[in-house]
């Protein structure tokens, strides 16, 4: 997920996004703890994904 498009959305669509997110990444922890994730590097691009949102978040509070 880029940042421009991140930050083109308010914070409610940034916030659905966001628990979109953790519920795949919790999808994504009991894959790996069952051993049927193969490709297991999905699991550090939905975390960069989830702290490029809360930085993104972060920013539009701190700009008000």
């Amino acid at each position: 997920m880029k940042t421009s498009e991140l930050r083109a959305k308010n914070n409610e669509d940034l916030q659905k996004e966001l628990l979109e997110l953790r519920k795949a990444q919790f999808g994504l922890r009991m894959q790996v703890a069952t051993q049927q994730l193969t490709n297991t590097s999905q699991v550090g691009k939905v975390r960069k994904d989830i702290a490029r949102i809360k930085t993104i978040q972060r920013e539009k509070a701190a700009a008000k």
